[in-house]
């Protein structure tokens, strides 16, 4: 069952009638790792877990809902408590960016790229065709650290810096990158990382 692809109403139908049987293998629109959710045969595991895939697939909606169309300038402490929800229970890593109008508004979130428990592939000229593609202004990156290290690693310096030399060409501003882990979070601009 891919709990992206229902409505809200079908997911408060899931938390409060969980289904008895998994027909289809869960899947949702973000980086939850499902494996961290109780397994079994038994009738009570398949409806816990269907019940916490979508509970979690509801706030991880309300949580993008709540960014767009927000100035993000003068609330640092919106994003990082949206990335906390983004990325709570993940088990890999995976890169997500928040593409921002010419007013700093948000105007869409993305996972772009997916991972490893220690690494994610990003790819610049992928990040620069979405920026394009959504006519973005600015960006803030933000990824989880599973390892529960919340610190920066150089990789994702070098990264950071990267993906400001490309965007800069099309005339987008990287505002910050946020490294999560649990609840915890490190932002790039307070450190003075950009």
């Amino acid at each position: 069952m891919n709990l992206s692809m229902l409505d809200r109403e079908q997911l408060e139908d899931i938390l409060l009638n969980p289904p008895r049987v998994e027909v289809h293998p869960l899947q949702c629109s973000d980086s939850i790792t499902l494996d961290c959710l109780p397994t079994g045969p038994a009738e009570r595991s398949t409806r816990i877990r269907h019940v916490l895939a979508a509970a979690h697939e509801l706030l991880v909606r309300s949580a993008n809902a709540a960014l767009v169309g927000r100035c993000l300038l003068d609330s640092p402490t919106l994003v990082k408590n949206y990335f906390k929800v983004h990325f709570a229970g993940a088990e890999r890593e995976t890169f997500v960016v928040v593409f921002l109008d010419s007013q700093m508004r948000v105007i869409a979130t993305e996972e772009l790229f997916a991972g490893t428990l220690q690494q994610t592939s990003v790819y610049p000229r992928e990040v620069v065709k979405r920026a394009l593609h959504h006519n973005a202004g600015g960006v803030i990156f933000g990824h989880p650290h599973p390892s529960g290290q919340c610190e920066p690693s150089r990789a994702d310096e070098f990264l950071t810096q990267t993906l400001k030399s490309a965007l800069s060409l099309v005339d987008v501003r990287v505002l910050d990158h946020m490294v999560v882990s649990g609840s915890t979070c490190t932002s790039f601009a307070e450190r003075g990382l950009l």
